[in-house]
């Protein structure tokens, strides 16, 4: 492998055409820049250079070398500069969040990729474990969590908090534990943790969800609503989820007499150097949410 440093000296020395100019601009002596030329010269085993007296040109191996080099050191040189930048509005940056939250940011997400051409943001959503999964593995950037995570190779801190609502049909208008046990429930993968905060800290009756009839179920949070929009039972949800469906008036939420909110964590991985436009990322979140 050709030494770079050698192979520096030699192409500026070719632009130069003047050992003397050549060595002022690499901050070298002169010396120093023809001990370069001449252990290039031996490890290639060839001549680089006719010399002249004072002057001296380049051999055909030597052109041929100069052609080639001067890209390559062009490269390493962008190279170093492409490792040191940091932009903050370019490149990739992987969201993991509940459904939930995850309504309510993936538009203002889109809206910064419409300011900065340059960022790449992906928004997934996902529950509890697999967040803290995709952070522990590197597999994600920012992640949103209605629970601390424990695994060791995880931090976070609470950024936010979510309001958990009684979900009803529009006509139900003071739902009574009565009128819950007919309405009956609409389940959702965070349902029974929802549930279980809020109607345990309202309804003394509350035991679990076991206490009512399953009337449907979905995993998609922006469906969970249209058996409750359509009269079938009733759910409880955070807020921004509530704020996202799509016909409010066919539904009533209830925030009931204890009002009942969910801390929403932030979760980086630990101990890693977060790019600027992770952090960017995340100053706007804090301003959304």
């Amino acid at each position: 492998m050709i030494n770079p440093v050698w192979l520096r000296s030699f192409c500026t020395l070719a632009e130069e055409g003047h050992f003397t100019r050549t060595a002022d601009r690499l901050h070298m002596t002169q010396s120093g820049v023809s001990q370069h030329i001449r252990k290039l010269e031996e490890h290639l085993g060839v001549a680089l250079l006719i010399r002249q007296g004072k002057h001296f040109a380049l051999t055909d191996a030597g052109g041929r070398l100069y052609r080639e080099g001067q890209g390559i050191i062009q490269a390493l040189s962008n190279l170093g500069h492409i490792i040191g930048e940091d932009p903050p509005h370019q490149g990739a940056v992987r969201v993991m969040c509940p459904g939930s939250v995850g309504l309510k940011l993936y538009p203002k997400l889109l809206s910064q990729q419409q300011v900065h051409r340059g960022l790449a943001i992906s928004c997934r959503f996902a529950p509890n474990l697999d967040v803290e999964k995709a952070i522990a593995e590197n597999d994600a950037d920012i992640g949103l969590m209605t629970s601390p995570p424990q695994a060791q190779e995880v931090d976070s801190r609470p950024i936010a908090s979510e309001q958990l609502l009684l979900l009803t049909p529009a006509e139900v208008a003071s739902p009574d534990w009565q009128q819950l046990l007919a309405l009956g429930y609409i389940g959702h993968p965070d349902g029974i943790h929802h549930a279980s905060l809020l109607l345990g800290a309202n309804f003394p009756q509350f035991r679990s969800l076991n206490d009512f009839q399953q009337k449907g179920f979905s995993n998609q949070i922006s469906l969970i609503l249209e058996p409750v929009s359509l009269g079938l039972g009733f759910t409880v949800l955070p807020s921004y989820a509530v704020n996202a469906f799509r016909e409010p008036n066919l539904i009533r939420a209830h925030s009931l007499e204890k009002p009942v909110s969910e801390t929403l964590f932030l979760a980086l991985r630990r101990s890693q150097v977060v790019p600027a436009r992770v952090e960017f990322i995340i100053r706007e979140m804090e301003k959304w949410l």
